[in-house]
């Protein structure tokens, strides 16, 4: 997800990246990396973290790193995976409640 600001995010670009975390198993990765901080963690802890393994946890890298969420890195023998999208992740959350609430009666309005 390539965005400059919160404010550039658009209906098509939050669409895809949601595309991207519509699997269980991307969404748990990515909590995961998250979690992890910005080192990150090597993919075999990742995917013993996860219970995600092997080509199935490739293959849902490919995709989160493709959406701009996540990327891997060899460093020596080991490839250590991290979440890099932390603003476009709160952009996310923020397009959802942007508005939340605008068309409820006063009574109704719940922020929080």
């Amino acid at each position: 997800m390539k965005m400059n600001q919160p404010d550039d995010l658009s209906l098509a670009t939050a669409a895809s990246t949601f595309a991207a975390l519509g699997s269980e198993q991307r969404l748990a990765v990515l909590r995961v990396l998250v979690r992890a901080g910005p080192g990150g963690l090597r993919i075999g802890e990742l995917g013993a973290r996860t219970g995600v393994t092997g080509s199935t946890l490739t293959h849902h890298m490919k995709i989160l790193a493709a959406a701009g969420l996540v990327r891997q890195e060899k460093q020596g023998r080991s490839i250590i995976c991290a979440a890099v999208a932390y603003a476009e992740i709160r952009a996310l959350t923020d397009f959802l409640l942007a508005e939340c609430c605008a068309d409820a009666p006063d009574g109704e309005q719940d922020h929080g």
